[in-house]
């Protein structure tokens, strides 16, 4: 518990031991409330943290764009921060065509948009995913959530649990990773339940559950889904209309990191698709350029307040975020 890390390091400082790198972990496991169960624990978590530390360090060091720090994250084994990445990187099959293709051709779009900060709302807060490879149902739920509120004026809170334990028909695999497209294609023919009916549980079990799906209870469904060009005109083009969702890689500490600013290393980020989230707006900064505004599903402690802003490149795009990019419409 988080008491006997408090009086591991007590004991540490009363023998005169303790030096900065110290005194940073005990304030990170009072900042983020890490419990510790055991010297050995608290052992490989320090060790953990000290790896980040330098890898921090480092990146502030060399990245001019964007600034990187400690967050909940800093502590775990990579086999944990795997568990979040749970875009299936697979060859697509006819479970994941598309109705519709989108190339903006011309069309004009704003210099930038923020649907995060729209009056009456149509996004949600930031959610945390836990420990569940179901990334993919937050990006299908939060999409889908606000072309509701867009163009229908209601902004519900659906259900992730409901894709993440009922739409393995389609192809998904419930933590164990899936698909956004999947997962519309599964409300095509069951409306989603609200959160308040089905709560999500599969961050804290880890595991994907029994499908408990009520469909009297469904309160929102697909009527189809458009796949966008990668080129960036028409994927503003599409964040013009609505949130997007978009799949990314995110199994670097240069994401995994971020804090603010702009990540514009492509290198460094990488673009084998791991992960799914949403773009939820673009802007232009006036140092580091233009980039796309992202939703993530790690909580608010994570980036940003939950959101991160990935630099606009020619596809495959910053973090490969040009390559898999959707909207939804919803019924």
């Amino acid at each position: 518990m988080r008491a006997f890390a408090t009086a591991l390091l007590a004991s540490i400082a009363s023998a005169k031991l303790l030096n900065s790198q110290d005194f940073e972990f005990a304030n990170y496991i009072a900042k983020f409330g890490k419990n510790y169960e055991s010297l050995e624990e608290f052992q490989l978590r320090f060790g953990l943290w000290q790896k980040w530390e330098s890898e921090i360090r480092h990146l502030n060091e060399t990245q001019t764009s964007s600034t990187h720090g400690f967050n909940h994250l800093s502590d775990w084994t990579a086999e944990e921060r795997t568990r979040l990445l749970g875009r299936k990187n697979v060859m697509k099959t006819n479970e994941d065509t598309a109705d519709n293709h989108f190339v903006a051709n011309g069309l004009g779009y704003p210099a930038s948009v923020n649907w995060v900060t729209v009056s009456p709302a149509v996004v949600n807060p930031v959610q945390d995913q836990g420990q569940c490879g179901s990334c993919w149902a937050f990006s299908a739920t939060a999409s889908l959530e606000s072309a509701k509120a867009i163009f229908g004026g209601v902004l519900n809170k659906l259900s992730e649990q409901n894709f993440v334990s009922c739409s393995f028909l389609q192809g998904n695999l419930g933590c164990n990773g899936g698909m956004y497209g999947r997962a519309w294609n599964y409300a095509k023919t069951h409306p989603i339940e609200s959160e308040a009916s089905y709560p999500y549980t599969s961050g804290t079990t880890m595991v994907s559950g029994s499908c408990l799906y009520n469909s009297a209870l469904g309160i929102q469904a697909v009527t189809s889904f458009t796949t966008v060009a990668t080129d960036n005109a028409s994927i503003m083009t599409a964040i013009a209309q609505q949130p997007v969702s978009v799949a990314i890689e995110a199994d670097t500490v240069y994401f995994q990191s971020y804090t603010s600013g702009v990540l514009t290393d492509a290198a460094a980020c990488g673009t084998t698709l791991d992960h799914a989230v949403v773009a939820v707006g673009y802007g232009n900064d006036p140092t580091y350029g233009a980039y796309y505004y992202v939703r993530n599903s790690w909580s608010a402690a994570w980036g940003d307040q939950g959101y991160v802003k990935i630099g606009q490149a020619p596809a495959p795009g910053v973090c490969g975020i040009n390559q898999d990019v959707m909207w939804v419409t919803a019924k």
